[in-house]
């Protein structure tokens, strides 16, 4: 690119992921279940993965960016093949990975796949140790896979320091667009000095740098603790191309209320996170359907400009306030109460959340959908937040400081 743009770190070159990734993926709902006799319905088989795509295809969710199908940990047989390749449980996958990924894209989908670096996957199955890495990454691509998650289990920080761009290499060798995701810096702490994001950005589209997501409120706070406390670290390092991953959406399971669902979405989103939901999508609820196919809040998390909002205060009241800026001029504003006692009244103005003097907003709620026309910086507002719920807001100038609009409209979207 022969743009002079200061840009945090270098992308991985191979182009995918200019907006972070959205699907669905199998882990947090339903992980290791092995048991097809017991229990055929919920177990990883191709069954769970064909039934899942012709849900993404049927139900709306494709036409709005949810493209990815990916398959998590316990896909394999217990050993390698006679010529020491993956390959799929005869018994659960029987028409192979390959017809599965024929199956995904001729519903306009995408197949993600798992491997581990290490000796064995975390749930115990063969793992890409070095010597394995070019062959391994070579199935997958053989087999028309669209998407790797690399995970961790089982390697030292020195194999992983090899085996992690080593994959990004022999991904870009096989000739087929696969979109990186990698465990790397979970595996890490998730922190400098072991954690270079420069170089992680330079090696994978996305990666987990936290622990796993867990179906409870708890651990989505837990998530967004780390996330937001280490974001001077973390913010710049995300971008077209490269994005931390949180972990999955857990809305439409079993641990979080309506207004925790609410707030997972919205916080999310203003982390520019990959939208993969782990639910299950032939019996979900309207309720989080509805959350999860909210269109201006995709609109918002797919942003081209890629940056990854902040939190910019934290009250004493238990309220606080994350700041997405968008392309355009534009942002997203998420108002996100802690309280466990009922709805909260908070007061303040665009000014004192360092919007720019004498501008004029055009707001939009995004769950309610209303729009306030010209909210002017100096203007206090109330939003009435509740108990571990959020207010957000996407916000569009109609007049910025000190030059006509028909200026200001030309000149935003540098």
């Amino acid at each position: 690119l022969a743009l002079a743009l200061p840009l945090p770190s270098a992308a991985l070159e191979n182009g995918l992921a200019r907006t972070p990734p959205m699907g669905w993926m199998s882990w947090e709902r339903f992980r290791c279940n092995v048991d097809c006799q017991a229990d055929p319905r919920n177990c990883i088989s191709e069954q769970l993965f064909f039934e899942m795509a012709d849900r993404l295809a049927e139900d709306g969710w494709r036409e709005l960016g949810y493209e990815y199908i990916n398959i998590d940990d316990c896909w394999s047989a217990k050993q390698r093949d006679a010529a020491g390749q993956l390959a799929p449980d005869p018994k659960r996958f029987p028409s192979g990975i390959k017809a599965l990924a024929d199956y995904v894209h001729a519903r306009g989908l995408k197949l993600g796949i798992y491997g581990d670096l290490g000796v064995f996957t975390c749930g115990g199955y063969p793992g890409t140790m070095l010597e394995h890495v070019k062959q391994d990454a070579q199935t997958f691509a053989a087999w028309g896979v669209d998407m790797l998650k690399l995970d961790g289990c089982y390697s030292s920080a020195e194999e992983q320091a090899k085996g992690y761009p080593e994959m990004a290499r022999a991904l870009n060798a096989t000739g087929r667009p696969i979109v990186y995701s990698c465990s790397w810096p979970a595996y890490q702490g998730g922190l400098p000095p072991k954690v270079n994001y420069t170089i992680l950005a330079e090696i994978c589209n996305l990666w987990r740098n936290y622990d796993d997501i867990q179906d409870s409120w708890e651990s989505v706070l837990s998530i967004v603790d780390w996330f937001f406390t280490n974001q001077d670290v973390l913010q710049p390092a995300a971008g077209p191309g490269h994005w931390n991953d949180p972990d999955m959406l857990i809305i439409g399971n079993f641990g979080l209320s309506y207004e925790q669902s609410r707030s997972q979405m919205a916080l999310w989103t203003v982390m520019a996170a990959p939208l993969l939901m782990s639910t299950d999508l032939r019996t979900i609820s309207p309720s989080a359907k509805e959350i999860l196919q909210n269109r201006l809040m995709i609109q918002i998390n797919q942003d081209p400009l890629g940056r990854q909002g902040r939190r910019i205060v934290k009250e004493k009241s238990h309220i606080e306030v994350f700041l997405r800026p968008l392309s355009q001029a534009a942002s997203a504003l998420v108002f996100f109460s802690r309280r466990t006692d009922m709805p909260f009244h908070y007061t303040t103005s665009l000014a004192k959340l360092h919007f720019p003097e004498d501008a004029v907003y055009e707001v939009q709620d995004v769950y309610v959908g209303k729009v306030v026309g010209a909210l002017k910086t100096a203007d206090n507002f109330t939003v009435v937040i509740n108990p571990s719920g959020v207010v957000m807001w996407y916000l569009r100038p109609v007049a910025l400081p000190v030059q006509p609009w028909h200026v200001v409209r030309q000149q935003a979207p540098g």
